[in-house]
């Protein structure tokens, strides 16, 4: 069985096969997997699409070729998302994920056995090639992941609105606010765990892992300071990071995080002339990280599809996962603009 390089720097790079791999997806969600013929090493296993980058192509023309190859259709949109790399028994093989969400033609199996649509919360088809389920498991997070502002404990109505935004569709919060006392927060944390539960929502508490245990929260968001001084990953089903820099991405690897959260992108309101990464910085940052990563800082909803295309796994908001238009409601979670 692969073992998985979790790794993004130090390879020795003679000896990787750098490989385009599509997660090709529907509208639901459904991702694409393609059963290996006999003939090749894991004939029989499920695995996502694609195939070697030749010496003069990019990854991304690469796929092309490939998934026209192998599947008969032209792609449309394909965006950087993971690099995973994996050392099996013949080869050490370096993973370039794209998330392919339009293409023309009909897709067919020309090379492998057969083909399947799966959820990838319900994968109905077996065996995996074993790594693809570290894949599965990113699939699985949203696109959005919201944070309560601060100082909403003392919000009346704040509660409601966190109702509304879970039934428009909220599958990721934060619970944070900075300007709490302990008493307060673990009140207010509290409500909104119970709250999350209900609509199953995955709720991360910011920074206070033992509060995360004791209130049966999904998970906590580290602080970049908590990040660099831990020497193991807390026992919960969940864990990301906040990131601002190449030195807390690599740390998160070696914990084996789930997910990393990066800005800040733009200025932001609450951090008046502190620098930010813009969009190019933030693609450098990521190039070839195997971990889901949100952006953060400045952004709205209608950034989303930037941030994919820029090798963001999502985006992560404050104060724009609030945010109601003009006739007053509710910015309706996991619809794209």
């Amino acid at each position: 069985m692969p073992r998985e390089e979790l790794g993004f720097s130090g390879l020795n790079q003679s000896r990787v096969i750098d490989v385009a791999a599509a997660v090709i997806l529907k509208p639901n969600g459904d991702v694409l997997l393609g059963q290996r013929p006999s003939g090749k090493p894991y004939a029989g296993y499920w695995e996502f699409p694609g195939g070697k980058i030749e010496p003069d192509e990019t990854a991304h023309e690469a796929l092309l070729r490939e998934l026209d190859e192998e599947l008969g259709i032209r792609v449309a949109r394909a965006d950087p998302w993971l690099t995973r790399t994996y050392r099996y028994a013949h080869a050490t093989v370096r993973l370039r994920f794209f998330r392919v969400s339009k293409w023309d033609g009909e897709i067919y199996a020309r090379e492998h056995v057969a083909l399947a649509w799966q959820s990838a919360s319900s994968i109905g088809v077996a065996p995996l090639l074993p790594a693809n389920q570290l894949v599965l498991d990113a699939l699985r997070l949203p696109d959005f992941y919201a944070i309560t502002p601060d100082r909403q404990f003392r919000s009346d109505d704040f509660l409601i609105q966190l109702d509304r935004a879970l039934r428009d569709g909220l599958r990721l919060l934060q619970v944070r606010d900075k300007s709490a006392s302990v008493v307060e927060f673990k009140a207010f944390a509290r409500e909104a765990v119970t709250l999350c539960r209900a609509h199953k929502t995955k709720v991360m508490l910011n920074s206070d892992i033992q509060l995360a245990e004791k209130l049966d929260a999904n998970g906590v968001q580290l602080t970049s300071a908590q990040l660099m001084a831990l020497t193991e990953r807390p026992s919960l089903e969940l864990c990301g990071a906040s990131c601002h820099d190449a030195r807390g991405l690599e740390r998160a690897i070696k914990l084996n995080l789930d997910f990393v959260v990066l800005g800040s992108v733009f200025p932001t309101a609450s951090h008046p002339g502190a620098p930010s990464l813009g969009w190019q910085q933030f693609s450098d940052l990521i190039g070839d990280y195997p971990l889901p990563v949100y952006a953060i800082g400045g952004l709205q909803s209608g950034d989303l599809q930037t941030a994919k295309r820029h090798g963001a796994h999502g985006i992560a908001m404050i104060r724009g996962a609030w945010h109601r238009d003009s006739g007053g409601n509710h910015w309706r979670f996991g619809a794209e603009s």
